[in-house]
């Protein structure tokens, strides 16, 4: 395997699902929402605020969608609080895929037993060496070893892919590590930059313009152009950083 990862596979145990289940269930249904995007995708909306119990319920959403096998869909994709599905509208209309995808999404929203599939969980290797970490340390008025610590402590899911290919939003950050981006945006971001910003951290996968903290480096490249798939890291995923020695 390419980089420094591992990826292990899990499902959530039946406590979590029950957590999950309790936590967020009535309000995504009362927040279930589908919106026409473009006109060959519809939007279901289970919430607004970004928190991993929705985001969970996001996944066992598109797990039911895909689990359905709709001649149709062509692509689903889950975001924080949402996922978009996309069809063929040469093979059906707007007002089918609604009629279905509201069916499946409230009979998953409404069960028991809320499976969102596989979990994948990948431990990546980083070396915090990064030219803002302390700078972090003295705004969040710990030590750089301590901002290690904190930032290498969660278990971080992968909320959704943007920006650029491969780019994945982790959350959460430590309470204690949250800051705002930075003032001024660098004009350029190695690839393999460990950064944060807000409540969340990310890769660079390319070389890019970036606002986020950097506070490490890692051997690990979220997008390889010429693998299958490309991108190494998927929404819904789980991520686990350890320091180098």
């Amino acid at each position: 395997m390419t980089g420094s990862d591992a990826a292990t596979h899990h499902r959530l145990s039946i406590a979590e699902r029950s957590d999950v289940a309790s936590a967020s269930r009535a309000a995504a249904l009362a927040n279930l929402r589908l919106t026409p995007l473009g006109d060959a995708a519809v939007t279901i909306v289970l919430g607004h605020e970004i928190d991993r119990a929705t985001n969970s319920l996001v996944h066992a959403v598109a797990t039911s969608v895909r689990a359905a096998a709709l001649p149709w869909a062509v692509d689903i994709v889950p975001a924080y609080t949402s996922l978009a599905v996309h069809y063929d509208p040469l093979y059906t209309n707007h007002a089918t895929v609604l009629a279905a995808l509201d069916s499946l999404a409230r009979a998953t929203l409404e069960s028991g037993e809320l499976d969102r599939g596989a979990v994948r969980e990948h431990t990546i290797q980083v070396r915090y060496d990064g030219i803002d970490l302390d700078a972090v340390a003295r705004a969040t008025g710990l030590s750089p070893d301590e901002v290690v610590a904190l930032h290498s402590e969660p278990l971080y899911t992968v909320y959704m892919l943007g920006f650029v290919p491969g780019f994945a939003y982790l959350g959460d950050l430590h309470p204690a590590l949250v800051l705002e981006r930075r003032a001024e945006p660098r004009a350029s971001v190695a690839p393999g930059s460990v950064a944060i910003a807000g409540r969340q951290s990310a890769i660079y996968p390319l070389r890019t313009p970036g606002g986020w903290h950097i506070i490490g480096n890692t051997d690990f490249r979220p997008f390889e152009a010429g693998a299958t798939p490309p991108c190494r890291l998927a929404a819904g995923d789980a991520v686990r950083f350890v320091a180098e020695n």
